[in-house]
């Protein structure tokens, strides 16, 4: 019975982009997941501060805390952003970098999946390889396969609703998600 209870991602959006491509991804997830599962956006990292040590010192920030405290209550995280410069979006990085401090680590042994879109034709792979890098060392289990990776995502998203509307990538992240759900699963003690 426990194989089949209920699940409840998370979803950690690395844009702040107000028509951005990677948040109408993020927005259809619900709507796209298996059934028993549901998704649900942390709040945004253009709320954390720039990490520094003397800040961390002074006290975490509120936003760093209650995402900390949602992530660490969720069943998995589902991390959809865009490439910059072959890597992460910086604040993306600064979110990951002020997560990593709290105590304890919410990522830690956290079911994990990357979904990157990109106007480019590889959909933002390198910025992938870069995330899982980083979630390697906060010991984050992230899915390996399938990999969603949505390039020229332009033509994938209507540009008057920003809403994810192309068929074929719908059914891909579906079947990714299907596949998360069941690692999230495996993965539960």
């Amino acid at each position: 019975m426990t194989n089949q209870s209920p699940l409840h991602f998370v979803t950690l959006l690395g844009s702040l982009r107000k028509a951005s491509f990677n948040a109408a991804v993020a927005r259809a997830l619900p709507e796209l997941a298996p059934e028993g599962v549901s998704i649900s956006p942390l709040g945004s990292i253009a709320d954390f501060p720039h990490y520094s040590q003397d800040t961390q010192d002074a006290g975490f920030p509120p936003p760093v805390l209650a995402m900390a405290e949602a992530i660490r209550n969720a069943d998995g995280v589902i991390i959809v952003t865009p490439e910059y410069n072959y890597s992460v979006p910086g604040v993306l990085k600064n979110a990951i970098d002020w997560l990593s401090r709290v105590t304890p680590q919410p990522l830690a042994a956290k079911p994990v999946v990357i979904q990157t879109a990109s106007p480019g034709m590889i959909g933002g792979a390198r910025a992938q390889y870069h995330l899982r890098q980083s979630l390697v060392f906060l010991n984050a289990f992230v899915l390996n396969r399938p990999e969603a990776m949505i390039g020229q995502v332009a033509g994938k998203v209507d540009a008057d609703t920003l809403e994810l509307t192309d068929g074929v990538t719908r059914e891909f992240l579906a079947t990714q998600l299907a596949a998360f759900s069941q690692f999230a699963r495996k993965l539960r003690p």
